[in-house]
């Protein structure tokens, strides 16, 4: 009976005893695997983008969609030298179309915001990019004037992720889910004007040149699904014309 109590006391002494967390992988190692995984330098450097395919958009106070843009297409002409998370930066064009209709545009030129209505007053601009960029910053996040750190990890539709907290030059903080097997960017997430911002990013395919592209991303503001966008085309670093990112004169105006 002893030796069965003396057992048992030994057990307890163990359970007790605390365990030893594995060794934490710092931040900058965490995205210099993302890097590698997404591309290297081939998506660190990139002159220019475009997306198509097709997004679907819901209302905040409903479960079904609200309107679904069968063409959904973006143009962007990166900045290598970024260094504000959730600002316009670079220049980007963005149309959604429902067959004929013209659902919206936007666009921004390096100085001017503007839509299918016209040039968007600075102030609404501001609150307008602050709310929707912030992907891009993680290319520049391994320079000078950046600070990374770890946050604690989580899943993502069902994918353990390691989490780091990318912090650019003009202090904005910026979330970053890094998949621990692929290393691919899965989840992203910062404070917007319209609440806190979350996007999953799922679907991945990998380009000849390397580039990796995540061909299904839903947007999240608040925890409500706002919308999903399933790129179907992908071209990296093909010239586009710096007149086609002004306002258009036509809405048919095309890039070249």
């Amino acid at each position: 009976m002893v030796r069965m109590f003396c057992m048992a006391a030994a057990w307890l002494c163990l359970a007790l005893v605390p365990l030893r967390a594995a060794p934490e992988e710092n931040a900058r190692a965490v995205l210099e695997r993302a890097v590698e995984a997404a591309g290297g330098e081939a998506w660190l450097n990139p002159t220019t983008l475009y997306l198509a395919g097709h997004a679907v958009f819901y209302a905040p106070d409903s479960a079904t969609p609200r309107s679904t843009a069968d063409d959904y297409r973006m143009w962007r002409a990166m900045n290598p030298n970024r260094t504000t998370a959730h600002g316009a930066d670079g220049k980007v064009r963005i149309t959604a179309r429902s067959g004929d209709r013209l659902m919206f545009e936007v666009g921004y030129d390096g100085t001017t915001t503007w839509t299918e209505k016209g040039v968007m007053p600075k102030d609404q601009a501001d609150a307008y990019w602050a709310s929707n960029f912030g992907f891009g910053i993680i290319r520049e996040a391994l320079g000078t004037g950046f600070t990374l750190e770890r946050a604690p990890d989580r899943d993502v539709g069902g994918h353990p992720i390691a989490l780091i907290r990318v912090i650019s030059p003009d202090g904005a903080t910026t979330l970053f889910g890094i998949d621990r097997q692929s290393h691919y960017i899965r989840y992203m997430g910062f404070v917007t004007p319209r609440g806190f911002h979350e996007r999953y990013y799922d679907d991945f395919i990998r380009l000849p040149s390397g580039w990796v592209q995540a061909r299904e991303v839903t947007l999240y503001y608040n925890g409500v699904k706002a919308n999903t966008v399933y790129w179907r085309d992908v071209k990296v670093g093909e010239p586009i014309d710096p007149a086609f990112f002004e306002p258009p004169s036509s809405p048919d105006t095309k890039p070249t």
